[in-house]
């Protein structure tokens, strides 16, 4: 097995250190605009509207999380591409998605000198993946309890 210098491998510590932090503000910052938008459709939501509103809000949270993983995994595919690593942008896409979403086919590898940048991307995408999970849960459970105080509300 081919032995990976130590300045390569500061390069990648260094390069998906700056990516982890780049995608998790990323992240914080677009769930804090899905809050906000929330929050302000929350104000004209009342007890007794229908189910359609609440619907759109959930909605409207999974496409903006779909977004946000979206703007991240063309992030680091954009890197790969910048790197080097791949012929083209799909490849560096394919990867870049497989990679993110913890699938990892592995018919499209980095080189020995990138590998671990790929693997530190699984770890991030897992991590922002769950967090979207938690964020979604709790909106949904935050709109389980509107619709509860409705048919409190109807007796």
């Amino acid at each position: 097995m081919e032995e990976v210098p130590l300045t390569q491998l500061a390069l990648n510590l260094s390069a998906a250190t700056g990516m982890v932090a780049l995608t998790t503000l990323m992240h914080f910052f677009g769930l804090l605009a899905l809050t906000w938008v929330m929050g302000r459709a929350h104000v004209r939501l009342k007890t007794h509207q229908g189910l359609w509103r609440q619907a759109g809000m959930i909605l409207l949270v999974v496409f903006g999380i779909f977004a946000l993983h979206t703007t991240q995994i063309w992030t680091y595919a954009l890197l790969y591409r910048l790197l080097g690593e791949f012929h083209t942008f799909e490849q560096a896409l394919y990867f870049s998605t497989v990679t993110f979403s913890t699938v990892g086919y592995g018919d499209l590898t980095l080189s020995v000198n990138w590998r671990l940048l790929g693997a530190i991307e699984a770890a991030n995408g897992l991590v922002l993946i769950a967090w979207s999970t938690a964020f979604l849960l709790t909106t949904t459970t935050r709109l389980r309890l509107l619709e509860h105080d409705w048919l409190e509300r109807r007796d």
